[in-house]
């Protein structure tokens, strides 16, 4: 009760922000009580005429910049869901941007002070208090260790950490209002898109995961000079500090200082898109922040990433999904474009095949015979997502987020160029990535894996066959006493949820009222 009541004095504070943008649609299609959100757009008023005159995802994102930081990442968190947020507004939300004002460089110097216990003079010769970047959860100030080496510095926000875990209660809260009382969200798995936010923020909220990531980033790298990651400075990171390379290079958008440094755009495009490509496909592990300000081109026209707080996995089989399904529609074979969602288990096995075959064809018949530098992977991609919605396809957040990373780099590449043509790069590396890995010698070679990996396991299995066995009764299955009670309590849990509901909504009401009053 005194979650909901907590949680409901924020939704109705929130409300009223939103209201004020003109973006309290989230509200509605969140099934909170059509009493609360009427009163929040009473308490409100009408929205300013520029907010009207915006679309529904422009005057979201403008709310949400202005309800700070968990909100600005939540909703970019978002942008990567189309599923859940609808085109139209998620590719709004894509265009968030991270920036809040720096916070004093004092506390910048005390963080990494605390973060190692002794004084900053100690670890670097010289520190600029002037941020070069500042955003929602840290800012970047530039420095010279004792030994004079450059590096860049990016500290923590003071104090971020329960600012998130706070926000993040409330979306746990909302995710599990949406999935108890609108049952038709399920599949959407609103609790699921929480979670993922919050794996991620956890991720950047701890300095030394991204270092590991930039580091297996450089790892999967080493010997390609195409694609530089700066190296990090072990001695001088931790929880809230990280002490990276400082690079040197042009910002990838200007395309005017790339030109005067005699750079060819086409063949920095070219760098952009393979390197992608090698980290989704080849590793598995890919930037998934590649936007134009994360990117540098150095001066032999090789591509320098910075800011790894952002990383996506895909493991083996969904790297064959992706592969063999771009194939199969640049190639027109929509029926094994079809078969691939089936194989990989997406589409349920109770629906039709030949249907899928026809909905694919749908999709990919509109890009046959066009040129091969105007066909989008990621918007092919989008519209494979919003056919397999209608077949009941759960909801995989890997590839929605591969599809929002395609997006952005594709966005990247024609900005260099529009003639860039991602297919013409992309289909050589994937018709051999999937020569060697989808071909006979990759059967054997699986086949043998998954033999050895069976009989790793057949000791573990034989002991859980014998507790299996001695959990049987004549009268069924003996469950453990916590077991029983978790049962009962999640009973007892959702038949009191309605009444405590409404009864937190009255006296939110109530409250709000009083205090207008």
């Amino acid at each position: 009760m005194i979650r909901a009541l907590r949680n409901l004095g924020r939704v109705i504070r929130i409300g009223r922000t939103l209201a004020r943008h003109d973006a309290l649609f989230p509200l509605d299609a969140a099934g909170l009580p059509p009493l609360l959100v009427r009163g929040v757009k009473l308490l409100a008023g009408p929205p300013g005429r520029q907010a009207q005159a915006l679309r529904p995802g422009q005057r979201l994102a403008a709310a949400l910049q202005e309800l700070g930081p968990s909100f600005i990442k939540f909703g970019q968190s978002l942008s990567t869901r189309p599923d859940v947020a609808g085109e139209g507004v998620a590719a709004d939300l894509g265009e968030l941007r991270d920036r809040l004002p720096p916070f004093a460089a004092g506390e910048a110097r005390r963080t990494v002070e605390q973060e190692f216990e002794r004084p900053l003079e100690e670890m670097f010769a010289r520190f600029e208090d002037q941020p070069v970047a500042a955003a929602s959860i840290a800012q970047v100030h530039m420095a010279e260790t004792a030994d004079g080496a450059a590096v860049a510095v990016k500290v923590l926000r003071p104090g971020i950490e329960q600012a998130f875990q706070r926000d993040l209660d409330l979306f746990y809260w909302l995710a599990e209002m949406v999935e108890t009382f609108q049952p038709d969200f399920r599949r959407l798995r609103p609790l699921e898109v929480v979670r993922t936010f919050n794996e991620t923020v956890d991720i950047e909220m701890d300095l030394r995961l991204e270092a590991a990531a930039a580091s297996e980033l450089a790892e999967n790298f080493e010997g390609d000079e195409s694609f530089r990651v700066p190296e990090v400075d072990w001695q001088r990171t931790e929880r809230r500090v990280l002490t990276l390379e400082r690079i040197e290079g042009i910002p990838i958008d200007d395309n005017a200082a790339l030109e005067a440094a005699g750079h060819d755009l086409d063949a920095v495009a070219a760098k952009v898109l393979l390197a992608f490509l090698k980290q989704a496909f080849r590793d598995g592990f890919f930037h998934a922040d590649l936007h134009q300000g994360n990117l540098f081109v150095d001066p032999e026209g090789n591509i320098i990433a910075v800011d790894f707080g952002i990383m996506g996995r895909l493991d083996r089989q969904t790297r064959r999904y992706v592969a063999e399904v771009l194939l199969a529609f640049l190639t027109g074979n929509y029926r094994r474009a079809a078969e691939v969602h089936f194989e990989a288990g997406y589409v349920p096995q109770h629906k039709s095949l030949d249907v899928f075959t026809q909905a694919c064809r749908s999709i990919g018949e509109p890009i046959q015979g066009r040129p091969l530098n105007e066909i989008s992977i990621a918007r092919l991609l989008a519209q494979l997502f919003r056919i397999t919605e209608t077949f009941a396809m759960q909801t995989q957040p890997q590839l929605l987020l591969l599809q929002k990373t395609m997006v952005v780099a594709e966005g990247v590449c024609r900005n260099l160029g529009p003639g860039a043509n991602f297919w013409q790069i992309a289909e050589p590396f994937l018709a051999d990535w999937v020569k060697e890995n989808l071909g006979p010698e990759a059967a054997v070679r699986d086949t043998m894996g998954e033999a050895a990996a069976t009989m790793r396991q057949i000791p573990g299995l034989m002991e859980k066959a014998q507790l299996a066995v001695g959990a049987l009764t004549p009268q069924g299955v003996r469950l453990h006493p916590d077991s029983e009670r978790a049962i009962a309590h999640e009973a007892a849990r959702r038949r009191g949820l309605w009444p405590m509901l409404l009864f937190a909504v009255a006296v939110g009401l109530v409250l709000l009222l009083a205090a207008k009053i």
